[in-house]
């Protein structure tokens, strides 16, 4: 382990000529050729010397005494689902291999305009369905603080390169957890943005009505100048809220004193016990500061990760019918219409995209739609209730995962057993409100995180409280290594 400058840091240092951002962009290029062939973080990157030009010109512009962005000079890698015209854009599918889009998305185009430098596009469960990066068409992602192990799913490339020291940050999306369980498991943080707050226009649905597009840094900091750029109203997104100029990076000091920490009963229990005990101990280490913490009970939680299923396989099996074939690079060889779709389809989606889909055809279906989705929407609303009514009186704190990270191939044979590990972190998604993921400890060497959730658009709160737990931990912008 050791630690690496914030990329807030970085930006200052590279304004008052302390750090050369050409060096810098060396030395993450340089983790890159050194950690890639075992980790297998990218499924592509920009070349090296557009990177180094890239760098060179933000170094000549700071030297002229020009204006730079926010994030000038700061590495960013990108998840694949979110679409880039320079780059690929897969979403770790064969589907769409290699497909490059028209236009980039929002926030890509957000981020390069405060002068950040995308390196490249990272791997993840395809179509970002899975909790282990081991589901994409282009090999599984390991573990940077061990290879035996995965970096958790669908994010686990973003996260894995943040963990080597592959990029400053990382841009992911979060279903259901995608961005927070692989922060979880590589010592990363994460912050699932309140429902709208970041557009999700360019973004590779797979649930539309629970997903984000979430940053991924090493610090609780870097998240808040994160989402500061790519934060705000987008009319490109129909869901984007009608809000601007967020200030999330200048948060307030927290008054430990005043603070009330809620830990949901039901969000609290079933984890392994070493996990169980880091999150008791910290919750502790907080009560002794000053802080109220308090245990409520949410029944309903109990029926969250079904819920959280019914829907998002049913809106996968709605997003995912446009794959036919015409538009994309898979395409059959029949001349027979349905068949051409059959054998696109079945050329282009791995086993666990055809199962969720099935399973989404079926909860859709005739007989059985008011039995299952609209059953489970009605189950989604009165959890977003008691969410909202909980953290009208607190922060919840929750485990981020109930297990360690597993070894590769450890869950695959049983999808109730990979399903299993977003249980804590669905109901975010399904109550749209912001959730922050961070390490608290560690346990033989692999990471243990914990979560916080505030209510809607409160994720001031949650930078505050993180970075309150980074001066309590010391763990903030750590690399395995």
């Amino acid at each position: 382990m050791r630690r690496v400058r914030g990329a807030w840091e970085l930006v200052r240092d590279f304004r008052e000529g302390v750090e050369d951002p050409v060096e810098h962009a060396y030395k993450v290029l340089g983790a890159i050729r050194a950690w890639e062939p075992r980790v297998n973080a990218f499924i592509s990157l920009e070349a090296p010397e557009l990177v180094v030009e890239a760098a060179e010109s933000v170094k000549r512009r700071i030297e002229s005494g020009e204006r730079v962005g926010r994030l000038a000079g700061v590495t960013v890698s990108v998840k694949d689902n979110i679409c880039t015209s320079f780059l690929p854009t897969t979403a770790g599918s064969r589907m769409l291999d290699p497909y490059i889009s028209p236009f980039n998305a929002t926030v890509v185009e957000r981020l390069m305009a405060e002068d950040a430098i995308v390196v490249g596009k990272t791997n993840l469960d395809e179509f970002a369905m899975g909790s282990t990066t081991e589901l994409s068409a282009f090999g599984p992602t390991r573990n940077p603080w061990d290879l035996s192990r995965v970096p958790g799913g669908s994010s686990g490339g973003s996260a894995a390169s943040l963990a080597y020291g592959g990029s400053d940050v990382s841009l992911g999306s979060d279903t259901g957890g995608s961005a927070r369980l692989p922060a979880a498991y590589t010592a990363t943080t994460s912050l699932k943005p309140t429902y709208g707050l970041v557009s999700r226009y360019g973004l590779i649905p797979y649930g539309n009505s629970l997903e984000q597009i979430s940053p991924m840094a090493r610090s609780v900091r870097d998240l808040a100048l994160l989402l500061d750029v790519m934060g705000g109203w987008d009319p490109m997104d129909s869901t984007s809220l009608k809000v601007g100029g967020l200030d999330t990076f200048n948060s307030p000091p927290l008054d430990v004193g005043k603070l009330k920490v809620c830990v949901v009963r039901e969000m609290a229990e079933g984890a392994d016990p070493i996990i169980e005990s880091a999150f008791w101990s910290i919750l502790e280490r907080l009560g002794s500061e000053g802080a109220e913490v308090v245990e409520v009970s949410v029944p309903i939680i109990s029926k969250a990760l079904p819920a959280y299923y019914t829907i998002a396989f049913s809106e996968a099996a709605s997003n995912l019918a446009r794959y036919d074939g015409v538009l994309y690079p898979a395409k059959g060889f029949s001349g027979v219409w349905e068949e051409f779709i059959a054998e696109s389809r079945m050329r282009g989606f791995g086993r666990e995209v055809k199962k969720r889909i099935l399973m989404g055809v079926y909860a859709l279906s005739e007989g059985y739609r008011d039995e299952y989705y609209i059953a489970a929407t009605k189950v989604r609303r009165v959890i977003r209730d008691e969410i909202l009514r909980v953290t009208r009186k607190c922060i919840i704190a929750a485990q981020a995962a109930p297990i360690l990270p597993p070894r590769l191939g450890e869950r695959l044979d049983d999808p109730l057993k990979l399903y299993a590990m977003d249980v804590y972190t669905v109901i975010a998604n399904l109550a749209g409100v912001p959730a922050l993921a961070q390490p608290i400890g560690f346990h033989s060497g692999l990471p243990i995180g914990i979560q916080w959730l505030a209510g809607p658009l409160e994720e001031g709160r949650l930078v505050s409280l993180g970075t309150l737990i980074e001066e309590l931990t010391g763990l903030s912008g750590v690399i395995a290594g």
